[in-house]
């Protein structure tokens, strides 16, 4: 069997996120186990901010007549 890692959700790395940041608040992590932590962190908020500009740029797209996708624009 091949070795496939399921890629989290948002909410999944948010959440895994939130409780490493938890953790490093509480200021009881030793120090060398803190930088590991803190590189986590960072993998997952890259993470993160991967998919919600992802998210971003898919609703802001529309299908226009033509079956063209096209920038959404609010008219004022």
């Amino acid at each position: 069997m091949a070795n496939e890692k399921k890629e989290l959700s948002f909410e999944e790395n948010l959440e895994k996120l939130e409780s490493i940041v938890k953790k490093l608040e509480s200021g009881e992590v030793p120090l060398d186990d803190a930088i590991g932590e803190f590189t986590e962190a960072m993998k997952l908020a890259n993470i993160c901010d991967e998919k919600l500009k992802n998210a971003e740029e898919a609703i802001t797209k529309l299908v226009n007549k033509d079956g063209e996708e096209a920038d959404f624009k609010v008219e004022e």
